[in-house]
């Protein structure tokens, strides 16, 4: 298979946003070629509550499961849902100060578009050695 070329910004849980402090918790992946949009989200609340033992944690969950939703687009997705994909990750990955952020995006290669998601969540989620069973909450 050809190499894809895909974009990518990581997403970041920012518990106070005046200190500035995150965990990254998951990356939305957009690759034109292939048609991709995907989100791959692993919320690791131990982690977040380090920084924020006081953070509501299923309001948290909910804003993130939007990203997802987003993501597939179709019903139930509102209207950004309905916009198409590339215009889609754009909205998703616009500068904010809020809770939820996204990293700058970034641009990679692969031979693999279906496994793009996994890989980035092992290199920029997962902690190195907690193992893992797949995409999926770790909460």
């Amino acid at each position: 298979m050809p190499t894809a070329i895909y974009d990518y910004a990581v997403i970041r849980v920012v518990p106070r946003v005046e200190r500035e402090e995150f965990i990254n918790v998951g990356v939305v992946v957009s690759c034109h070629a292939t048609g991709l949009l995907e989100a791959g989200i692993e919320l690791d609340a131990a982690r977040v509550r380090a920084l924020d033992p006081h953070i509501d944690l299923d309001t948290l969950r909910a804003h993130l499961a939007a990203i997802a939703t987003i993501c597939r687009g179709g019903p139930g997705s509102g209207p950004i849902g309905a916009l198409p994909a590339r215009a889609r990750f754009h909205w998703l990955t616009a500068r904010r100060s809020s809770i939820i952020q996204m990293s700058p995006v970034h641009t990679g290669r692969s031979a693999d578009p279906a496994a793009i998601v996994d890989t980035l969540l092992d290199r920029m989620v997962r902690v190195a050695g907690a193992g893992h069973a797949g995409s999926g909450r770790r909460d």
